[in-house]
């Protein structure tokens, strides 16, 4: 997400990127900022308990290629119900390729068509079928999508534009196929849309959107029966969850206490087959971010992780929730340190984790990114050098 959600970038610098409402700009710092790594792959045992798991197995892998400079090495993004993991990792160059580690251990690299600067996959289905964007020599954004034989068709929405920054932007991908995702338009205003498996593009936007640059319509995730949750940014550049229905309707929310200033409010970053929404919310003033959990029938639990910071754009972030309502995702301590977190489906246990290895100062740690139905977590860690590495926690 957010994988981020766009999903993905360190505490405050990931959530200052979503404010502004610019994935190739969070994209763009995420890969600065959160760094990577390259090597061998190790088994180590955690140190904590992660709900019902006992004795937890953290193991941290490199792609073949990846940096070992700041700010490079290997991003860990998404994890599928069968445990194969999608991510991108940064070179020496500082160029991004995309990976798929399968479960059995083999890490495969690979570039979509007509990429020079960026290859970030973003979301893995079940099929092992990979979606995500890529940058051209212009630096303009595409949508891809792979399969798992290795085959990749690249696909822009319409109206998208073509100049750089500008472009297309595949977010998540669900069982059968269907993608959604976002795309900026000449006058740099966001849109949805959904692809389905046969190609076939629908645009979309929140009612409430506005429709001025850097404003709009900014999907996150979809689901198996085809629901989309996400966020748009109003006239006012104020922040409010959505979720589509497969039928179209859109529904927005906003969470308890989220703010109405410029740039806060409510943010959709993940959704489950219960279409249970997991995200996070910013009161006024940029205060500690607050996670959430809205039910299919709307309503909306928030929580926060023991140890989050209080601080502007501290607090706590969640990333994905499985189907058993099960979440993970980080926080950022007063120290500006990130560690993930683990949320159970009665939201009663929340539990902390760090991968051994992961760094201490502010903007290093760790960072739990997807997880899957057997409760197995991929993501990376940020170690002392600044340098990042996969991890796949094993229950």
């Amino acid at each position: 997400m957010h994988r981020h959600t766009l999903r993905k970038a360190a505490g405050p610098i990931q959530e200052t990127v979503t404010i502004l409402g610019k994935p190739n700009q969070r994209a763009a710092i995420l890969c600065l900022c959160l760094l990577l790594a390259a090597g061998v792959s190790a088994q180590e045992p955690g140190a904590k308990a992660i709900g019902d798991l006992h004795k937890p197995t953290f193991t941290t892998f490199d792609a073949a290629g990846a940096g070992t400079g700041d700010g490079q090495g290997t991003f860990a993004d998404s994890i599928n119900t069968v445990g194969d993991i999608a991510g991108l990792y940064i070179d020496a160059n500082n160029t991004w390729d995309g990976f798929v580690r399968a479960a059995n251990g083999t890490l495969t690299t690979f570039d979509a068509p007509g990429a020079v600067t960026a290859t970030f996959p973003v979301s893995i289905n079940t099929a092992g079928t990979i979606a995500g964007y890529y940058a051209d020599a212009i630096d303009t954004w595409h949508g891809f999508v792979r399969t798992a034989s290795g085959a990749i068709a690249t696909f822009d929405a319409p109206g998208a534009g073509t100049g750089a920054g500008y472009g297309t932007f595949a977010n998540s991908i669900n069982a059968a196929g269907h993608i959604v995702g976002y795309y900026s338009d000449t006058n740099s205003m966001w849109h949805g849309f959904v692809r389905s498996a046969k190609g076939v593009i629908t645009t979309f936007d929140a009612p409430g959107a506005g429709t001025g640059a850097n404003l709009g319509t900014l999907p996150a995730a979809i689901d198996a029966a085809g629901d989309i949750a996400g966020n748009y940014l109003d006239t006012n550049t104020v922040n409010h969850g959505f979720v589509r229905t497969a039928d179209g309707t859109i529904t927005s929310f906003d969470a308890p206490g989220a703010g109405t200033s410029t740039g806060v409010g409510t943010f959709g970053v993940s959704i489950n087959s219960a279409g249970t929404i997991a995200g996070y919310s910013y009161q006024d003033g940029y205060t500690a971010a607050q996670g959430f959990v809205r039910a299919a029938d709307g309503t909306i639990t928030t929580f926060g992780a023991a140890g989050a910071g209080t601080g502007e754009l501290q607090g706590t972030f969640p990333a994905w929730i499985n189907a058993e309502g099960i979440l993970t995702g980080h926080y950022v301590d007063a120290d500006g340190v990130l560690h993930a977190f683990v949320r159970d489906s009665s939201g009663l246990a929340i539990t902390s984790f760090e991968v051994p290895g992961a760094g201490s100062s502010a903007g290093q740690g760790t960072f739990g990114y997807g997880i899957g139905n057997s409760g197995a977590i991929a993501g990376y860690y940020v170690d002392a050098s600044n340098v990042s590495h996969g991890f796949l926690l094993t229950p």
